[in-house]
């Protein structure tokens, strides 16, 4: 049996659970362009939805984008909202000065409007333990996540990072790496399988990105990755797939395990 026991539920979905939760992206520039992409999202039934805040043109406008998602919420009421403004230096689609990023998270965890957010590693200890603090009293759990888009570090580092989050207070721990061989998407699930098995007390998101990597999108739940993104109208990272092919080969590998 593997070390980690915890299930996260949110809105019946089971992160953690038997089955790889499939995610889906919003990456849309301005709020009619959101709307439509939520719509579209409504007919691929992920169970998971991201909003990639950091592609909104309007992002530092802090109250635009509460009042935003207090209707996405209300479109997409079924869906547990992770929501996401990832920093520059880990694949953000725009550079945001941290100050005013630290705060516009803070106050979507007070609006209580999403179920979950997404924070990096490199934050800083001291700031990820005020966004946990504030989550917990709000009742939104956390992603504290790391991403490389040059290389896959070694399986030691990975397994490193992952725990620090974990040791951090992360409800969930996420790692992405870009793969240069395919030894480095082995080395990935490697890592993932390690840490489920050895060290884990939490939920584990984990994948090889572009081509090379798909494997690690597709199975990664057969290694201890709890959640995989598939793309909507666009992909938020290089190798994400659709949906429906995606929930295929999924549970192909569901029923024959």
């Amino acid at each position: 049996m593997s070390k980690s026991e915890k299930v996260i539920e949110v809105k019946g979905r089971k992160i953690g659970g038997e089955i790889s939760q499939i995610c889906t992206p919003l990456v849309a520039k301005t709020e009619e362009q959101l709307f439509q992409e939520a719509e579209a999202i409504l007919a691929l039934k992920p169970d998971l939805v991201e909003w990639r805040v950091d592609y909104f043109d309007d992002v530092e406008n802090i109250q635009k984008v509460l009042d935003i998602l207090s209707h996405l919420r209300k479109k997409l009421e079924a869906y547990p909202i992770i929501f996401t403004c990832r920093v520059d230096l880990e694949g953000g689609h725009r550079k945001i000065e941290n100050g005013l990023r630290f705060d516009l998270i803070k106050k979507v965890i007070k609006s209580r409007q999403v179920d979950i957010v997404d924070v990096e590693l490199i934050s800083g200890e001291a700031i990820l333990r005020e966004i946990i603090a504030e989550a917990n009293e709000n009742d939104i759990y956390v992603i504290i996540s790391n991403h490389d888009f040059q290389k896959t570090p070694s399986k030691e580092e990975m397994i490193e990072r992952l725990r620090k989050a974990q040791e951090i207070g992360a409800d969930i721990a996420k790692i992405a790496v870009m793969p240069n061989t395919m030894e480095d998407v082995l080395n990935l699930l490697y890592a993932t399988n390690t840490m489920k098995e050895k060290y884990a007390e939490i939920p584990l998101i984990t994948m090889s990105m572009s081509g090379k990597g798909l494997i690690s999108r597709m199975a990664g739940g057969v290694f201890g990755s709890a959640v995989t993104f598939g793309a909507g109208k666009a992909a938020s990272a290089p190798g994400q797939i659709a949906v429906a092919e995606l929930r295929e080969v999924i549970d192909i590998l569901h029923k024959n395990m």
